[in-house]
């Protein structure tokens, strides 16, 4: 997997951890490395308030020094490098950052498994994935820690999508999941490095990008080279997860932890409004792209060619094969509940 985010616009990178100065600190003092998918525009929202706060309360105890997208090692390799000990730890979806597990696939964009951000906490803390994640990350040598949502997966691009024939030959930059998914209707998956993508757009290489939400157009700067957003998606939220080496997390006293995981917690909080808030913001007084809709019945045959697609991916394992089950039986729940939590 290339990388989820591409900030670091032209030749200069932000020096590591430039955001996150602390005053001279005492020898004892712990010290870790972590580095996110994202870059500085994004990272200013998804994880810069998080460490931050970490670091003012833990004070001399415990710092941590944060880099962004590619600074220490390409997103592809985020999780080789969490294993060494090279990262102590890593913000990413699992998808992402190529982890070897059986959960890998899930990670991400995994098609209409969530339909809303508040899904994605439900799914990992009352439907049991967070015992399942736990399980396989252990099995590797690297702590899962929390599992929070992101933004919803649409298509930002150059000419308008109206149907699904118009995705017909699209090159798109997007997940590796969700590129397997779209093939089938004619979408062409494309992997560039992240700081070729804008100007792949530009240059027409690229066609589109599907890889978040409107937010992220507009924060990144796709709204600038994409005319049309499409309101369809495939997913409601992005799932990804804060990880640790396993033996750094374990040297760590129980209090450090406990405030690592409340950090954690913030994050995903400031998440949840700040995406729910800015997609519908931006969809009704973002000036940048124009906005198109696929017909309702039209796309039901995208949602129906995902749970075909979910019983593709359950028959590749037993673990892959319970959380697809659990995907099933949440989205069944909801749907008995009907509105506010289905509707139609």
């Amino acid at each position: 997997m290339t990388t989820r985010r591409n900030f670091l616009k032209g030749s200069a990178a932000l020096a590591p951890g430039a955001v996150l100065a602390t005053p001279a600190l005492a020898q004892s003092t712990i010290k870790w490395r972590m580095q996110t998918y994202a870059g500085p525009a994004l990272a200013e929202h998804v994880i810069d308030p998080a460490i931050k706060m970490f670091n003012t309360i833990a004070g001399d105890r415990m710092q941590i020094e944060l880099f962004y997208a590619d600074q220490l090692v390409p997103t592809g390799e985020l999780f080789q490098a969490l294993q060494r000990g090279t990262i102590d730890a890593v913000q990413s979806d699992d998808d992402s950052m190529a982890s070897p597990t059986e959960v890998t696939v899930f990670g991400g964009y995994f098609p209409f498994a969530s339909r809303y951000s508040l899904d994605v906490p439900v799914l990992f803390n009352q439907y049991g994935l967070n015992e399942i994640w736990d399980a396989e990350y252990s099995k590797v040598g690297v702590k899962h820690i929390s599992a929070g949502a992101w933004d919803p997966c649409h298509f930002a691009t150059k000419d308008p999508i109206n149907s699904l024939a118009d995705l017909q030959g699209k090159r798109v930059f997007t997940f590796p999941t969700a590129g397997r998914f779209l093939t089938q209707f004619g979408v062409v998956p494309v992997t560039l490095p992240w700081e070729d993508i804008e100007v792949a757009v530009q240059t027409g290489e690229l066609d589109g990008i599907a890889w978040s939400g409107i937010t992220e157009d507009y924060t990144v700067g796709w709204a600038d080279v994409t005319n049309y957003f499409l309101t369809n998606n495939i997913s409601g939220a992005w799932a990804g997860s804060f990880f640790a080496n396993m033996d750094r997390w374990n040297e760590l006293p129980d209090d450090l932890q406990t405030l690592f995981r409340v950090c954690c917690d913030q994050s995903h909080y400031y998440r949840q409004w700040w995406y729910w808030g800015g997609e519908a913001s931006l969809r009704v007084n973002g000036d940048k792209m124009q906005l198109t809709t696929i017909p309702d019945a039209e796309w039901a045959t995208v949602e129906e060619a995902a749970v075909a697609f979910w019983d593709e991916i359950a028959a590749e394992s037993e673990t892959k094969a319970k959380v697809v089950e659990i995907i099933k039986k949440y989205n069944a729940d909801m749907q008995k509940a009907g509105r506010p939590y289905r509707y139609g």
